[in-house]
């Protein structure tokens, strides 16, 4: 039977950021279509921002120095989002099932990516 790790693996959620950042800058058409419209200045600058925040983050909990640090960054992050998440649900409502299935469902695993980083915020013992 495998062995299921106490702590979540922080090199797989730093994957999972630097490969969402790099998306940010190599095809950002998906994400500036999901900026909220009440944000000020241009949808690109945004997505280019928020892919930046996600390399800084996955970089931040590659290095056990700052693990603590970016993971509780992290979480904060996948809350700041998450609006941008709900306009995509919202935007894509009425999109073939597959696509509405993606959108909705984007959004509650929001909550385990939140969850998984702020287990890694806390101290390790041992």
């Amino acid at each position: 039977m495998a062995r299921v790790p106490r702590t979540p693996s922080p090199l797989l959620l730093a994957g999972l950021l630097a490969a969402a950042g790099v998306a940010h800058f190599a095809v950002p058409e998906p994400f500036e279509s999901i900026v909220p419209r009440a944000l000020p200045g241009s949808p690109r600058a945004w997505t280019r921002a928020s892919g930046a925040v996600e390399l800084a983050l996955a970089a931040g909990l590659a290095v056990p120095r700052t693990r603590h640090f970016s993971a509780r960054a992290s979480a904060l992050f996948f809350v700041a989002v998450f609006p941008a998440n709900v306009k995509m649900a919202y935007d894509w409502r009425d999109r073939p099932a597959t696509a509405r299935a993606l959108a909705y469902g984007w959004l509650p695993l929001q909550v385990p990516l939140h969850l998984w980083a702020r287990a890694l915020s806390r101290p390790t013992t041992g």
